[in-house]
């Protein structure tokens, strides 16, 4: 097999494996800038023309997520915040994902009328402990829905969303909140932009066969001349 190939097998194989878990596969795009590439604290910029007028957002952080105030490294837990004082985390959750929401859909306000559902699966941030010492990831999924404004028939069905990404540790992190860079404010733009991104992928990306998506997502290996 030419060593071109194989790159291919391999990048579609990753691909697969990183999809696994997602019920069923998240929304793809093209011409989204993935998160990694987005500037925290940038100003907001709509990536496309919206596809929908969004009235509302609905968001549900369900009482059965199981939270943890412990200080440890990595507590085994679906919610995990210290960016707010302590208190109520569930509330806490659903205004920084209500907040998500309203920037990312501010700019909505073309094509059919619309409301999103958001429903909380696991948002898991960093202890003290892990914050002020290596650092780790934001852990953060949660299902999405689209529904006509109207009658409420359902659009888009709900779908996974893994908004999960690397967060700062050690003085990193604390360069980062002596410029404001909270992790508060880190989590609710990486939000942003993912439900931005979702809501402004074509529905026909997320309803493609796994093979096509990876046609959609993975470059194709570059033509060798024949021998």
């Amino acid at each position: 097999m030419k060593p071109t190939r194989m790159i291919a097998l391999f990048a579609a194989l990753a691909l697969l494996a990183g999809c696994a878990d997602i019920e069923p596969a998240s929304r793809g795009a093209t011409d989204v800038t993935p998160l990694a590439e987005i500037t925290v604290g940038a100003e907001d910029t709509v990536l496309s023309t919206p596809l929908y007028d969004v009235r509302s957002v609905r968001v549900s952080v369900p009482r059965t997520l199981h939270v943890s105030e412990a200080n440890l490294y990595y507590p085994i837990a679906d919610i995990v915040w210290r960016g707010d004082a302590r208190g109520d985390r569930y509330a806490q959750v659903s205004a920084l994902f209500t907040e998500a929401a309203g920037r990312a859909t501010r700019t909505m306000s073309e094509g059919r009328p619309v409301l999103v559902d958001i429903e909380v699966v696991r948002f898991h941030a960093l202890t003290e402990k892990t914050r002020y010492t290596f650092g780790g990831s934001y852990s953060m999924k949660f299902k999405i829905s689209v529904l006509d404004a109207e009658t409420g028939a359902v659009l888009v069905a709900p779908h996974l969303i893994d908004a999960s990404h690397p967060a700062s540790g050690g003085q990193k992190a604390l360069e980062e909140e002596q410029r404001g860079l909270t992790q508060k404010v880190v989590v609710t733009q990486f939000l942003t932009d993912a439900i931005r991104a979702d809501l402004l992928t074509p529905v026909s990306v997320l309803q493609a066969p796994m093979a096509e998506q990876i046609s959609l997502l993975t470059p194709a290996p570059a033509q060798t001349p024949a021998q």
